[in-house]
């Protein structure tokens, strides 16, 4: 499977959550706020715990590598879709964390 970059997936994301907003308003009348969205990513993040716990055999549940790995995909889609909603670059968020972080940890 091809491998994507930062750019790609934000055009990705974005046209992905473009076609949701289209089904928030012809169901809700209107989009979702950022506060919903994060709300929404919160709620996929949990499951990323729950499915892990799973994964590691501590969670009765078998076979949730799929589910497991969805959730994973879906986190990194809503985090891009966030950063992009408030105004912030994913890539650059990513690339300032890691370079701090690396700073810290004398690397």
């Amino acid at each position: 499977m091809p491998k994507i970059d930062f750019e790609q997936l934000k055009q990705r994301s974005l046209k992905i959550r473009a076609v949701y907003h289209e089904l928030e308003r012809a169901h809700h009348g209107s989009e979702w706020t950022v506060e919903e969205d994060a709300l929404a990513f919160l709620t996929d993040a949990g499951l990323v715990g729950r499915h892990t716990m799973s994964q590691q055999g501590r969670w009765p549940k078998e076979n949730t590598k799929e589910e497991l790995q969805h959730k994973l995909g879906e986190s990194i889609w809503w985090l891009t879709v966030l950063a992009s909603r408030m105004d912030l670059d994913i890539e650059d968020a990513t690339e300032k964390f890691l370079a701090k972080t690396e700073k810290l940890l004398g690397q």
